[in-house]
């Protein structure tokens, strides 16, 4: 199901904690399942359950509460814009905007060619920095302003 490479840093995370703890590494497993995937189809949440001998059920719970995880396929590049208060006081609904206009899709959904989904986030914690954005779970992006919007997307050219 997954490779052995991710296999190997799903094992890492595991050996962090003690012996017949390996669920606590969910969390860890699952973004090393969605970096090899794309997303978590449920048949890759139910593997990763039992590679950590976890109820199928309680590693769906992790992939559902937190938003980093994906739970339907997404373009290669996954924006999401922070529209909490902050933000929103920022201008994160004209940083929202001016991403629909570009982009030629709303909120929760991806271009017809697969490159980009624009999805809505909570509070990423750099508030006075807003307004943000996180691309790909991985790299945040402050002060969206339109030319710093162009310049990110350029970046995904």
């Amino acid at each position: 199901m997954l490779s052995p490479e991710s296999l190997k840093k799903i094992d890492r995370e595991i050996a962090k904690y003690p012996a017949g703890q390996q669920q606590s590494a969910v969390m860890s497993a699952l973004r090393i399942a969605q970096d090899e995937k794309g997303w978590l189809a449920p048949e890759t949440i139910e593997f990763i359950a039992g590679y950590l001998g976890m109820p199928a059920i309680a590693a769906h719970e992790v992939a559902t509460f937190y938003n980093m995880y994906d739970l339907q396929p997404v373009g290669k590049y996954k924006i999401t814009v922070c529209t909490n208060l902050p933000c929103t006081l920022m201008g994160a609904e004209s940083a929202v905007d001016y991403l629909h206009r570009k982009l030629g899709i709303g909120l929760g959904e991806t271009t017809p060619d697969g490159k980009f989904t624009l999805k809505e986030g909570e509070c990423m914690g750099a508030c006075g920095d807003g307004p943000l954005a996180l691309v790909n779970n991985k790299k945040i992006c402050a002060r969206l302003t339109p030319e710093a919007i162009d310049a990110i997307l350029a970046e995904m050219e």
